[in-house]
């Protein structure tokens, strides 16, 4: 794990910044090796220090950011000590990933929550995901769960990351306001027995019409992979089978959408319900 000391060191030029920066937008093994990530532009910077992450080293060009909260930001962590770099416009074009670049970005500590602290009725529902294809439909995801009001993500694969560029991109800040949880299939499975909740499964072959289906506070919700959905040792851990129906002859739809129809039909059972069968008066 990479402490504020060491990627201070890391990042004492320009050169050895920009080099260490593209490797963390580009390297899966790269940030899982140091546990942090890049983070670009005004919201994302703004976002992760509200929401408390540990910023790591600001990479920003003091000719181009004009946020003034933005720049506060700057001035409060570097007097505390936060390594900062200060880049020319054209050092900060050379990693920038937006059509205009803001001139502020951060490399961010990674944050994971271990699986015997989380509880499932800490949100509306928890998404669990052992592949995904797309980091796109990742960042959907995690931007749908952010609005309906859910805790995070339980991965249980390596492979999968929340804090690739393109996921991170695509949450629209939302993956700061999220918990994540890496763990196997096993532990999930132990750890939803101790809690005695269920894990509802999604297949285009289920049982249940997702409509017709009751989800309850805190569910679990297993998304399977895009090509191939849930393997039958997952389907195993699933209490119920649920799906989306379709009268086309589409087979299946992106995992982003499916998803995040799944989501919002658990907070219309548990939120949208309690607000109709409300008495008046």
């Amino acid at each position: 794990m990479v402490n504020k000391n060491n990627l201070g060191r890391l990042c004492n030029h320009s050169t050895s910044t920009i080099d260490i920066v593209q490797k963390l937008q580009t390297s899966h093994r790269f940030r899982n090796r140091h546990g942090a990530f890049f983070v670009e532009g005004v919201r994302n910077f703004i976002q992760a220090v509200e929401n408390g992450f540990s910023i790591l080293t600001i990479v920003h060009s003091n000719k181009l950011l004009t946020a003034p909260l933005a720049r506060k930001f700057v001035r409060q962590l570097r007097r505390t000590g936060t390594p900062t770099v200060n880049l020319s416009p054209e050092q900060f074009r050379q990693f920038s990933r937006t059509p205009r670049a803001s001139g502020i970005g951060a490399i961010v500590q990674e944050r994971w929550t271990p699986l015997q602290k989380a509880s499932p009725t800490e949100g509306l529902c928890w998404i669990i995901l052992s592949k995904i294809q797309s980091s796109g439909n990742f960042g959907t995801l995690i931007r749908t769960s952010e609005a309906i009001g859910g805790a995070g993500f339980i991965i249980l694969n390596s492979s999968v990351d929340p804090y690739a560029w393109g996921t991170v991109r695509a949450s629209m800040s939302a993956i700061f306001k999220q918990r994540f949880i890496r763990t196997n299939i096993s532990q999930l499975e132990h750890w939803a027995k101790r809690f005695h909740v269920e894990i509802i499964g999604t297949s285009p072959h289920g049982d249940s019409n997702f409509h017709h289906f009751n989800f309850s506070m805190g569910t679990l919700l297993f998304l399977g992979e895009e090509k191939k959905g849930l393997s039958d040792r997952e389907k195993s851990i699933c209490s119920q089978l649920v799906r989306i129906p379709m009268v086309g002859e589409a087979d299946s739809l992106n995992l982003g959408v499916a998803g995040s129809l799944m989501m919002y039909e658990v907070y219309r059972n548990n939120f949208l319900n309690m607000a109709e069968n409300k008495p008046k008066g």
